[in-house]
């Protein structure tokens, strides 16, 4: 039975980037993946301005630039088709001004398992892991079969996973939780020949959900459009997608001259949380530690943060010998207080997006005060302190600017 310090299971920026900051500090590692690269995925393929520090840090932002890759300047958003606001993203504290990256994620798996395979890390493509291996009450390690179907184990101090929302710690050991309400579904498609897009990412709320549109480059946009589940019960999903997409007057005005380039794709249950993990010897890091929603919640930053905060917590383990549930708790609090505040906007918006009258005053309230709207793209990119907008103060300004005046329509030309 092969022995390494540590499994990573799953070769998305999650788990590559796990191994990648842990192969830094000499550990024995081994990457597996049951998928062989490259692969597609769906993804919003919109990257948060504060990423780019981390793939600096990982040595892969510069692989990144040589594709002269699509930067956006800041976001768009549209409510029921009656108010509108554009904003750039601020500058930071130290006045860097912030871009954003979008990046078709086939080519961004692509150049971190590059990064893996030139790195020591043992990357073992078309592993798919069926099972943890306990030792007393810690994961020591994963066992599965490759793509001939020969079975393996694999024995380690400690096992991540990276293995997204259905990862084998998720259903293995019960973690999922599914969020109240109806649950939403994504569908997803490229589109060609869109020559409306300016350097922006696009989010327009209407009836029945919204969509996110992030031009990638050459005339060409990841369309995005998630939904209640209950919509799509018995429906066609490729002309659901069309007549919703083209449904609304700004996407069409964007997307009218352009048309899906492959088959529409989904991703289901997108909204869950996690229980906490009982046992020893194992971290989870990416969408496997929950998923609050696209709107937001853009998965690639907290792939990326969730494996860099757990670094400090893996070595300290391995400084003291110890993988025990108790040693590495301390991991799940980091997170959770570095997420908290950013998951209470999220859930906040995930609210107001579903009341038309509500969402159209608080979007034009946004278009009149930019430094109101500013602060808040700032703390969507990451960069900016989430408090800064879950806080009284900001509530207060909103509540003031939509009450001070009479709303009236704001819409692009």
């Amino acid at each position: 039975m092969k022995s390494y310090d540590i499994v990573v299971i799953g070769g998305g920026p999650a788990g590559a980037s796990a191994a990648l900051f842990l192969e830094k500090k000499g550990y024995r590692i081994a990457l597996l993946d049951q998928a062989v690269f490259p692969r597609d995925k769906v993804c919003g393929e919109f990257i948060s301005p504060a990423a780019d520090e981390i793939f600096s840090e990982l040595g892969v932002l510069e692989s990144i630039e040589a594709l002269n890759p699509t930067r956006l300047s800041g976001v768009a958003l549209s409510a029921y088709e009656g108010s509108y606001f554009q904003v750039d993203y601020p500058d930071t504290v130290d006045g860097r001004t912030m871009t954003s990256l979008s990046v078709e994620r086939s080519t961004l798996d692509g150049l971190m398992i590059n990064k893996v395979r030139n790195s020591s890390i043992q990357l073992m493509e078309g592993f798919k892991v069926t099972d943890l291996l306990f030792d007393g009450g810690n994961v020591c390690g994963v066992k599965g079969h490759d793509k001939t179907k020969t079975k393996f184990s694999i024995k380690a101090n400690i096992v991540i996973d990276g293995g997204g929302r259905n990862s084998i710690s998720l259903r293995r050991l019960n973690l999922r939780r599914s969020s109240p309400g109806k649950g939403k579904i994504a569908l997803a498609a490229h589109w060609q020949g869109v020559k409306g897009l300016e350097s922006y990412c696009y989010m327009h709320i209407s009836h029945p959900g919204y969509t996110g549109i992030a031009p990638v480059g050459h005339n060409r946009a990841n369309v995005v459009l998630v939904v209640d589940r209950n919509y799509l019960i018995g429906v066609n999903f490729e002309k659901f997608y069309m007549t919703t997409v083209l449904g609304n007057s700004l996407r069409k005005r964007i997307l009218g001259g352009g048309a899906p380039v492959e088959k529409i794709r989904s991703v289901d249950s997108l909204a869950y949380s996690v229980k906490k993990t009982r046992c020893g010897g194992l971290l989870l890091v990416g969408d496997a530690t929950g998923f609050i929603d696209p709107f937001t919640g853009e998965g690639i930053y907290l792939s990326l943060r969730s494996s860099q905060l757990a670094v400090g917590v893996v070595q300290n383990a391995f400084d003291k010998s110890d993988f025990s549930s108790r040693q590495l708790q301390s991991y799940d609090l980091i997170r959770k207080k570095e997420f908290r505040k950013k998951n209470i906007l999220s859930k906040v918006l995930q609210c107001l997006i579903y009341k038309p009258y509500l969402c159209n005053r608080v979007v034009a309230t946004l278009a009149a005060q930019k430094e109101l709207s500013s602060l808040l793209v700032g703390v969507i990119g990451d960069y900016h302190p989430a408090n800064k907008v879950v806080c009284f103060k900001y509530l207060m300004r909103l509540l003031g600017g939509m009450l001070s005046h009479r709303q009236s329509s704001f819409l692009p030309n």
